[in-house]
């Protein structure tokens, strides 16, 4: 069976490592999928491959990595973040110390010429002051641009490696040897290397901080599982480690405690606050019997409850993977960049050759010096970070920041793919409707009353699991009526249940079983069709052929639902209800929320095709749905939600997984999906308006025109910003809002 292993990923410089890094992850036997996030330096591999051998591959491709697992390897990655970031603000400021007077002293004109009779020593003690400054601050870029010589690829290291080394070899050779270029081109550039460098590690620092916020939504989750819970064993209460935890083990909960694992609540009773995990503001009622999930807040009261999943199948630990497999996914438009970012190293390498021959063949006057600057600027401003963060990290905030909402969303692809729907599709029962229904008219028509009509109607009904049948069991319950025994028990997809009941044949459902026993129900239609009008759903009952009468129940509109069907509106979205419900019913509920197009008394083998009509008409469609009968048709719709609140099989078929019941959920899914592609394109563009005016701006195109050469420093500095506008564009989703509030 496969896993999924989450590796941190060290050394990775810039979007086209991305590539390096997963290709050797592909090529180790065993993995079948492996998505390298930048953004967070990790790596998502699944298959049957070892950690260790995932390891060594990465390793082996000049790289390092280390296994996450769980909130304690989380916390080591984010101190040794912290520490990265300390080291990086260090170097910066011994670059700055020696840059920034040597960047002064020249444009003062305090420094001696090379041919001055102390110059030629002057300039070779600044020479070997900036080799210790590139050796204590730059270190990281030679090395990183070694191991990826070695392992045949080049990266944002090889450029700034290039460009800094070139400046600094070709600033000694003429220090040491000034007669080899004319004097106009005996210009060293000691500050320009020993500055690029200084600001590269600043934008990184300022980078990495900026980036350390994306991770908020991981780490706030992660922050819900408390360190220990108190257990009840041989009538102690004891506090034990959460990994000591067993199953079916009793444990106890006081006011203001954090539940440590899921289970059943089996002594008092309390109210618990469950929003961090479904982002409904409201505490719940927990009575005996009823789900207590971990990471969830014991508002009043105190209780005991039996553990049932512990450890890592807990529902906080399964969102939590579930979060970490979305931000390290990619959608189309990210798979498109690293495909561009794989080959842009390179393509920058070719054109800062034809640079530096271009200027050596065709300038006049200090062509040397004019080819080194223009190739060094070219090599440091074309670094693709940028280019590389633009998606991910846009990716992980936004799928973060739906995760806060209420919205689990699986994978990148499902996020690119909601900001495009156009047509949302809602299941009505437990969608749309609270579906809890109630029994709401009994109509007696030949031979019983009211109290005989409900018995039987709840006896042939106990067979069943439909919600409409609990309604029908619970009010003979509440009657206090005897539920007969069932012989020879069928449920008719789409039409009703049937069976033997002291010896008659007993049928009840919609208008299509009658037809298909043969029952006359002209007796009854117009009633049908008056309690069908007020939103009810009703059904026939008959024996031995001949109808009885008719049970309605009514299954009550969610609060909420009439609202957001408005939000989708104004988002420029149709709403088509889906429903197996009589016509009149279906009708009489589209109606009171506001539902463009009803398709009614849909079989449940034929959802999917329902859906497959609206695709084939043009449009994208998201289907909602919660129940065993939606899994096809969440499965064929471009982007399928379940509620949460409904079976794991919708769930598991569904693209968007909604914590709470409300249809909010899938407005606020859409609204983060539309503004993380709108946060992406305006990234994207950015990079690549950079790179585009940049390069050509660094190789010289505007000296012939306006006399203007581009300095490596203020190459070095837009390069390291570029990085650091992506990162805090991004986080700009963090501020998003519920559209519900």
């Amino acid at each position: 069976m496969a896993k999924n292993i989450q590796l941190s990923i060290g050394g990775m410089s810039c979007a086209g490592c991305v590539s390096a890094v997963e290709n050797a992850l592909r090529d180790v036997p065993g993995v079948q999928q492996a998505n390298v996030n930048f953004a967070e330096h990790t790596a998502m591999v699944t298959g049957n491959a070892s950690s260790d051998v995932l390891i060594k591959a990465v390793v082996d491709a000049g790289y390092e990595a280390a296994e996450l697992k769980g909130a304690e390897s989380e916390e080591q990655k984010e101190a040794a973040e912290f520490k990265h970031y300390r080291t990086l603000l260090k170097k910066t400021a011994v670059a700055a110390v020696v840059g920034v007077p040597l960047f002064v002293a020249g444009m003062s004109g305090m420094l001696p010429e090379l041919d001055s009779p102390n110059g030629q020593i002057v300039w070779l003690l600044i020479g070997l002051a900036t080799l210790f400054v590139m050796i204590y601050s730059g270190q990281q870029f030679f090395r990183g641009a070694w191991k990826s010589f070695r392992a045949h690829n080049a990266n944002m290291d090889t450029l700034i490696a290039l460009g800094t080394g070139t400046a600094w070899l070709y600033s000694m050779i003429i220090t040491l040897e000034p007669d080899l270029v004319p004097s106009l081109a005996q210009h060293a550039y000691f500050e320009a290397a020993v500055i690029i460098i200084c600001l590269i590690n600043l934008g990184s620092a300022l980078e990495m901080r900026a980036r350390g916020k994306t991770s908020e939504a991981i780490r706030r989750l992660i922050g819900l599982q408390p360190r220990t819970a108190r257990v009840v064993r041989d009538g102690n209460e004891q506090d034990i480690p959460i990994s000591e935890v067993g199953l079916d083990e009793t444990l106890r909960v006081r006011p203001g405690e954090r539940i440590a694992v899921d289970g059943i609540l089996i002594d008092g009773h309390s109210s618990v606050d469950e929003s961090m995990l479904t982002g409904e503001p409201l505490p719940v009622e927990k009575n005996i019997g009823d789900e207590v999930v971990a990471g969830t807040i014991n508002v009043s009261g105190t209780f005991l409850f039996q553990s049932k999943r512990i450890g890592a199948d807990t529902v906080l630990s399964q969102i939590i993977n579930m979060v970490r497999q979305a931000q390290s996914s990619k959608p189309a438009i990210g798979r498109l960049v690293d495909k561009v970012a794989a080959v842009f190293v390179p393509a920058v390498m070719i054109i800062a050759t034809i640079t530096f021959m271009a200027w050596f063949n065709i300038a006049e006057t200090e062509r040397t010096s004019f080819a080194i600057v223009a190739t060094m600027t070219v090599l440091i401003i074309a670094c693709p970070c940028a280019l590389g963060l633009a998606t991910p990290i846009s990716i992980m905030v936004g799928v973060g920041k739906a995760a806060e909402l209420g919205v689990l969303i699986r994978n990148g692809d499902a996020l690119q793919q909601a900001g495009r729907i156009t047509a949302v599709v809602l299941d009505k029962t437990g969608t749309i409707t609270e579906g809890r229904p109630a029994v709401t008219a009994i109509e007696p028509i030949n031979q019983v009353d009211a109290d005989g009509l409900l018995q039987y109607a709840a006896s042939l009904e106990s067979g069943s699991e439909h919600p409409l049948a609990t309604a029908i069991i619970n009010a003979a319950k509440d009657k206090k009526l005897e539920i007969l025994s069932v012989d020879d028990f069928h449920a008719i997809a789409g039409r009703g249940v049937e069976g033997i009941i002291q010896q008659h044949a007993v049928c009840m459902g919609n208008q299509r079983l009658m037809q298909q026993k043969g029952v006359d129900t002209s007796a009854a239609e117009q009633k049908s069709m008056q309690l069908a009008a007020k939103g009810m759903t009703p059904m026939y009952l008959a024996k031995q052929g001949s109808l009885l009468g008719i049970v309605a129940v009514a299954d009550p509109v969610k609060e909420d639902s009439k609202k957001a069907i408005a939000e989708m509106h104004r988002l420029g979205l149709k709403v088509v209800m889906l429903t197996g419900d009589n016509h009149k019913t279906a009708e009489a509920v589209a109606n009171e929320v506001g539902i463009d197009l009803v398709f009614s008394e849909v079989l449940p083998q034929d959802k999917d095709k329902k859906v497959a009509e609206l695709q084939h008409k043009g449009e994208t469609v998201a289907m909602v749905g919660d129940g065993i009968n939606d899994a096809p048709a969440l499965a064929r719709a471009d982007v399928g939600f379940a509620i949460g609140t409904g079976t794991d099989v919708a769930i598991e078929s569904a693209d968007i997984t909604l914590m709470r019941g409300s249809l909010f959920g899938v407005v606020d899914a859409i609204a983060v999906s539309k503004a993380t592609l709108r946060n992406i394109k305006q990234n994207l563009f950015g990079a690549f308006i950079y790179n585009t005016l940049g390069i050509p701006i660094a190789a010289g195109i505007l000296y012939p025109f306006i006399g203007i050469l581009l300095n490596p420093m203020i190459a070095g500095a837009a390069m390291a910003m570029s990085s650091v506008t992506v990162v805090s564009n991004a986080n700009r989703l963090r501020w998003m809002k519920s559209r519900s509030a």
